[in-house]
């Protein structure tokens, strides 16, 4: 019983991974807040993960690991979301294919230690929710206590479905 359940959630996976079109999912009452409520893929999609992504330095000749250094958690998300663009364009897909974004942002000492999401999302809303990118993934954003880089404020990982026709 349990070898035939581990076959279905193999079969099931497998279905997944080959997953075409994509149907993305309005948040419920109209919102109009830039995620989707849920994604999903049909046959002929091949899912790409990315790994996550943390930010460059917007000054590099200043104190490593310092706010000048790194940014506030606005330019740090612009710095990620610039250096994702890049990587995308080599993988020759774009922010547009994103299915799932997974933001994981430090808590800012000048915010009291609290995450600065507004300033996530004034970055966030240049890539997606745009005229030019209007599809939108499902996302979740979550406060961790730190990143692999002192000073580091955001690291954001994202899925993308990319069709095969």
């Amino acid at each position: 019983m349990k070898q035939s359940a581990l076959v279905g959630l193999l079969l099931l996976a497998g279905a997944c991974a080959n997953a075409g079109d994509v149907t993305r999912h309005p948040l419920p009452n109209n919102s109009t807040f830039p995620i989707a409520q849920a994604v999903e893929t049909s046959a002929n999609t091949t899912i790409v993960y990315h790994s996550g992504t943390v930010p460059g330095p917007v000054n590099p000749d200043a104190e490593r690991g310092s706010r000048e250094y790194w940014g506030d958690t606005e330019a740090q998300s612009l710095s990620v979301f610039k250096r994702m663009e890049a990587s995308l364009e080599n993988l020759g897909l774009d922010f547009g294919d994103t299915v799932k974004m997974t933001v994981f942002l430090v808590g800012d000492e000048e915010l009291g230690g609290k995450m600065d999401f507004a300033g996530f999302m004034r970055a966030y809303t240049k890539y997606f929710g745009t005229a030019e990118q209007p599809n939108l993934p499902a996302r979740s954003a979550v406060q961790v206590a730190g990143l692999a880089g002192e000073g580091m404020l955001v690291e954001i990982e994202i899925i993308l479905a990319r069709s095969d026709d």
